[in-house]
This record gives structure tokens, C-alpha cells and sequence, in this order.
């Protein structure tokens, strides 16, 4: 990639890059998950006809961090809507890794919804991610509809979720 790309994507990084997808790409399977927490394990497959709101973050990432009180109002707000939240802990660092630590920042973050632990990144890959903290919005077809990278665009994120919570199935 040449160098003023990478400058001009990690700019959009910073600004809160977000996008609606022209043509929907089928949402990957959770791939890989090493622990779930808060649940037991989940499919794409079986969340159909439910908008998912897949987050992924790492709990030492103060982005992350920032974004986390909005996710946990959303899955508040909307859960008994037919909104699921799947919080996809991709560690950044070996300290993260560990089961005990993402469970006791659960617990400090007050995260009801599940947590699918991704330590070897196949989920990651399957959804070719690139940032921490990113978002992908599922429609009830299972189809990535919209997505988000970093902090930000709180506002038009949620306004997603209401239209497509919306949408017949």
C-alpha cells in the first residue's frame, strides 16, 4: 500500500470511519472462539431474524474503553428489541489473553451481553477486521450492513440499530 494511503487510513481511523454497505456481504460465522462468556456459544445462523451489533474490542484499549458505555446502553435499550450484542474480545497483548482478566473487565464494565473471546484472531480474519474498537451491524437476513471503526458517530450507530430493528424479516 503506499504510503500516503496508510496515511490517509489511519486520518479516517482517527475521524471515526463509518460506512453502509452498498451490496451487504453475508456475515462470517464466529470462528475460533476460545471461551464465550455471558452465553452460551452462538451462530449467525441462529441470530437470524435479529439485528447483531458485533463489537470488537480488547479491554485494555482505552478506545475501547470509550465506546463501551454506549454498547452496554444500546444492548440495554434494545435487547427485549431484538437487538444482540456480541462483544468479540480480540486481545491485543498476552496479558489479555487470559480468561480471568477479560472476565473481571467485564464485570468493571458492567458488560451483560456475550463476550466470544477470539484469542487466535479467527474471527478477526473472518470478518477481515483491522481496528480495535469496530463495529458491524448484521440485518435480520444475516447480511453486514453498516460498519464503524474507533470512536464516535454514537448518534448515527444507534439510528442504524433503530432502522433496521425496524425492518420486517
Amino acid at each position: 500500500m503506499p504510503h500516503y494511503l496508510k496515511f490517509l487510513t489511519a486520518a479516517a481511523m482517527l475521524a471515526g470511519a463509518s460506512a453502509v454497505s452498498a451490496a451487504p456481504a453475508t456475515a462470517p460465522e464466529f470462528t475460533g472462539i476460545n471461551q464465550w462468556l455471558n452465553s452460551e456459544p452462538l451462530t449467525m445462523k441462529q441470530l437470524r431474524g435479529k439485528v447483531v451489533l458485533v463489537d470488537f474490542w480488547t479491554y485494555d484499549c482505552i478506545n475501547c474503553i470509550n465506546t463501551l458505555p454506549h454498547v452496554v446502553k444500546w444492548y440495554d435499550k434494545y435487547k427485549d428489541k431484538g437487538l444482540v450484542v456480541v462483544g468479540v474480545h480480540t486481545p491485543e497483548f498476552g496479558f489479555e489473553r487470559k480468561t480471568e482478566n477479560v472476565r473481571a473487565a467485564i464485570k468493571r464494565f458492567d458488560i451483560r451481553y456475550p463476550v466470544a473471546q477470539d484469542n487466535r484472531y479467527e474471527t478477526w480474519k473472518a470478518y477481515d477486521n483491522r481496528y480495535w474498537p469496530a463495529f458491524y451491524l448484521v440485518n435480520k437476513n444475516g447480511q453486514v450492513v453498516y460498519t464503524h471503526f474507533g470512536e464516535g458517530r454514537y448518534e448515527q450507530t444507534e439510528a442504524k440499530i433503530q432502522q433496521l430493528l425496524s425492518e420486517k424479516f
